[in-house]
């Protein structure tokens, strides 16, 4: 079994997958459009564009979504991704590329359970924690 979060986004993925591809340092696998889709025909022109599946790979792990339309689209409430970081340094460094032009709910910093910790709603309105643990 395995576990794969699954983010929807209101019309964003596109951008959003890209902008984690970079973050991250992963790489953006399959993308279909729902214009490409066997749905297209069911689907208004103005969504043909948007992305009814993506999916990044970053190191062995993998992030799927797809774009939700209005009327479907909610905001993540109650989750977050949890990102478990070994360095410190990239740590604060995917924290802060992740922050960019988001919402930081907790800077990053050191606890008592972690070297570093923080938590953030990026600019695509998901929510990150970002967990670097303390090694003794």
């Amino acid at each position: 079994m395995k576990l794969i979060p699954y983010l929807n986004f209101n019309g964003q993925c596109e951008t959003a997958f890209k902008f984690y591809e970079q973050c991250l340092g992963g790489k953006i696998g399959d993308i279909m459009t729902y214009g490409k889709s066997p749905m297209a025909e069911q689907t208004p022109s103005e969504w043909h564009d948007k992305i009814m599946h993506a999916q990044i790979t970053v190191g062995d792990q993998e992030l799927m979504g797809g774009d939700s339309m209005s009327e479907y689209f909610e905001e993540p409430k109650g989750t977050s991704v949890l990102l478990s970081i070994e360095d410190a340094g990239e740590a604060e460094r995917i924290f802060e590329a992740l922050a960019e032009n988001g919402t930081v709910k907790m800077p990053i910093q050191e606890t008592f359970w972690a070297a570093r910790f923080g938590m953030l709603v990026d600019q695509f309105g998901t929510p990150w924690m970002i967990n670097c643990a303390r090694i003794d």
